[in-house]
Order: C-alpha cells, then sequence, then structure tokens
C-alpha cells in the first residue's frame, strides 16, 4: 500500500481521472451509436458535429489516439453523407 502522501494524492486524482474518463468515453460511444441508428439525413447531418465535437474532445485530451479519432469521424462522415 502507499506510505507517501504524494503517492495516497496520486492514487485519488488517477481515480478521479479514471471514472471522468469513462463517463466521456460511454457518451460519445452512446453518441455514434445514436448516429449510425439514424435514417433521416438531415437530422444525422444536423447532429455530426455534435459527434465530432466529442471525439476531437477525446483525441484532445489523449483519451482517444488522433488516428482513432480521425479514423471514427471520415465512417462518420461517410455515412451521413451516404444517407
Amino acid at each position: 500500500m502507499a506510505q507517501h502522501q504524494s503517492s495516497k494524492k496520486r492514487i485519488r486524482q488517477d481515480a478521479k481521472i479514471r471514472m471522468r474518463n469513462r463517463y466521456y468515453k460511454k457518451a460519445a460511444r452512446t453518441a455514434i451509436q445514436k448516429l449510425r441508428e439514424m435514417t433521416d439525413k438531415s437530422e444525422a447531418q444536423k447532429y455530426l458535429p455534435k459527434v465530432v465535437s466529442m471525439v476531437d474532445r477525446l483525441a484532445k485530451k489523449k483519451t482517444w489516439h488522433k488516428n482513432k479519432a480521425g479514423n471514427l469521424k471520415s465512417k462518420l462522415t461517410l455515412f451521413v453523407n451516404k444517407l
């Protein structure tokens, strides 16, 4: 078990960050799933920027890799354009 005050603090911080990351990742995955289930093109076009913003935010904070974010945005844009 951690003995130093700094290591105890680091454990507390890591737990908070982990929970925050889990929340944002799950919210993004749910938004992506919702977008992929859409059949109306105009509705999907309105929703796409919100999803792209979520993905960009995760990539900026290095929660997701930048290439994963780019691939996701590309696939989602293609999906919306094909509707």
